[in-house]
């Protein structure tokens, strides 16, 4: 029986059939140009934090360079060395080969204006709650003191860091269920020096954090429905499936979320969550609740707020609708 071989690599791990562009490639735009065109042809998928193949081909390069994020075109005619081109390369064919998100291939993900670290251990930042930060959550908390901020299923601990900087003095608690997931998160509060400010407390949402009151509390968790999963781009199965995964119709997370808010938000205080394809069942299956629904500037929808008040009113209809009724 003939033993069946795989094809010869480059000494730099590259792929023959991707040589050709190390070898007569030569200008930055030249290798982002035909990155674009390879993810394009490779039918990859982009809801990572960029939005087209022109913008992931960007910033791998500029990670293989070790070159902040800037505009392209600043630098679209420098010429490159052959190992820089091999390092470049060698990142685009990861990227169709594996089908593996750019954040994943370069740990790095940028969220409300910061780098954070990220591994395979947290989703990776896209939050449109990056947008409420910068803007100081205006009008919502921009007439008050904020205190204590709970930032439930933390994750990478972007939400929680980027508040911490946004409200100085603030003191934050990042929960999550995952205690890989803290230590991408306390990674990620060291870089930053926020230590003093952001506890990475290990929760089943409420459950660790004590009778502590917040101002703010803010959650991006779980809300794909679980017969969704099957049905994603390859992408996501990089991500951890319980940071995605809520249930049958998504609501898991969230009506949890809701009935457990009245006893942690201070009287003035807000709740803030993102529930994405889950809004819909939401609204149906929480008629009576006044869904604050927010817009922005830069995209996304799917996120709500409820004030401590209106969530008061609605505590008989969170707890019927966690027991199922």
């Amino acid at each position: 029986m003939r033993k069946k071989t795989t094809p010869p690599t480059s000494q730099a791990g590259i792929d023959p059939a991707y040589e050709e562009a190390v070898q007569e490639l030569s200008t930055v735009r030249d290798l982002i140009r035909w990155g674009t065109s390879q993810f394009s042809a490779a039918g990859l998928i982009f809801g990572h934090g960029v939005d087209s193949p022109w913008d992931e081909a960007t910033a791998l390069l500029l990670h293989a360079l070790h070159l902040p994020p800037l505009a392209p075109d600043r630098i679209g005619d420098a010429r490159l060395t052959t190992r820089e081109r091999h390092r470049i390369v060698a990142l685009y064919q990861r990227r169709v080969q594996e089908r593996r998100p750019a954040a994943y291939l370069t740990q790095q993900a940028w969220f409300a204006g910061l780098p954070f670290y990220v591994d395979e251990r947290v989703l990776i930042p896209r939050s449109p709650i990056a947008q409420l930060i910068e803007q100081g959550f205006h009008p919502w908390l921009s007439d008050q003191a904020v205190g204590r901020i709970l930032d439930i299923g933390t994750g990478s601990g972007c939400i929680a860091i980027a508040c911490a900087l946004a409200f100085p003095g603030a003191l934050v608690d990042a929960v999550d269920i995952s205690p890989a997931a803290l230590e991408v998160a306390r990674i990620n509060i060291e870089r930053h020096g926020v230590a003093e400010e952001v506890r990475a407390v290990v929760s089943d949402l409420y459950q660790g954090i004590g009778k502590h009151a917040y101002d703010l509390i803010v959650s991006n968790p779980p809300y794909v429905p679980l017969a969704t999963m099957p049905t994603l781009p390859a992408e996501y199965g990089h991500e951890p499936a319980l940071g995605l995964v809520a249930g049958e119709d998504g609501l898991a997370s969230v009506l949890r979320i809701l009935q457990g808010a009245a006893g942690h938000l201070t009287p003035q205080g807000v709740l803030i969550v993102e529930v994405g394809e889950a809004a819909t069942a939401l609204e149906e299956r929480l008629p009576n609740v006044p869904f604050l629904w927010l817009d922005f500037e830069r995209g996304g929808s799917e996120v709500f707020l409820l004030t401590a008040a209106q969530i008061n009113d609605h505590q008989d209809d969170f707890n019927r609708a966690v027991l199922g009724e």
